[in-house]
C-alpha cells in the first residue's frame, strides 16, 4: 500500500509540474483567465447574498405569517363552545319575554329548568363535569374552606358538611374549586 500510495503522489505531481510549466510558458492568457475567475467569484458571491438575503425574508414573512395565525386562533379558541351556547341565551331570552305576562310561577319555574338542563348538557358535552363533595373528606387539592363548624356526629369530621359553591372538572382537571363549609 505505501509504494502505491507514494506512485500516486509522484503521478500527482508530475501532472502538477506539467500544468505549472504550461502556464509559465504562456502567461498573458493566464491574466484574463484570473480576471474572469475574480469576477466568476464576485457574482458567485452577489449570488449567494442575494440568496440569503431573500431566504432571511421569506423566513422573516413566515414568522410574521404565524404568528398572526396563533393570534387569529386564540382569538377564535372558544368559537365552537360560544355557538353552542348560543341557543341557552335565545331560551333565556324567551323567558324574560314570558315572565312579563305570566301570571303562575309553577310553568316558568319548568321553563327555567329546561333551559338550565339544556345548558349542564351543553357544558357536559364539552367535557364540564360538577364536583360531588358534600360527605367526601376535606381535600385542599379539591376544595376551598370557607370555615369550620362543630361537626353534628363524629363521622362527618374532617368532611365537607355543606357546599356554598360547586366545583368543577374540565377534562378531568379542576377549573373551580368548591367552596365548602368542614366539620371539625
Amino acid at each position: 500500500m505505501l509504494k502505491k500510495k507514494k506512485t500516486d503522489t509522484s503521478e500527482t505531481s508530475e501532472a502538477i509540474n506539467e500544468t505549472i510549466d504550461n502556464t509559465a510558458a504562456a502567461p498573458q492568457t493566464d491574466a484574463p483567465a484570473e480576471k474572469s475567475a475574480e469576477d466568476l467569484l464576485k457574482e458567485e458571491l452577489s449570488l449567494a447574498n442575494d440568496k440569503y438575503l431573500r431566504l432571511y425574508a421569506e423566513f422573516d414573512n413566515f414568522r410574521r405569517r404565524t404568528v398572526k395565525e396563533r393570534e387569529d386562533a386564540r382569538k377564535m379558541e372558544g368559537k365552537d363552545l360560544i355557538t353552542n351556547l348560543l341557543p341557552v341565551l335565545d331560551d333565556f331570552e324567551r323567558a324574560l319575554k314570558a315572565t312579563e305576562n305570566a301570571t303562575e310561577v309553577a310553568p316558568v319555574r319548568e321553563g327555567v329548568l329546561l333551559i338550565q338542563n339544556k345548558l349542564k348538557n351543553t357544558l357536559t358535552q364539552k367535557g364540564l363535569l360538577p364536583m360531588e363533595a358534600i360527605g367526601q373528606p376535606f381535600d385542599a387539592d379539591l376544595h376551598e374552606a370557607i370555615t369550620n363548624i362543630p361537626s353534628p356526629t363524629d363521622d362527618l369530621k374532617g368532611k365537607v358538611i355543606d357546599e356554598m359553591e360547586k366545583g368543577y372538572y374540565l377534562n378531568d382537571k379542576v377549573i373551580r374549586f368548591a367552596k365548602v363549609i368542614v366539620g371539625a
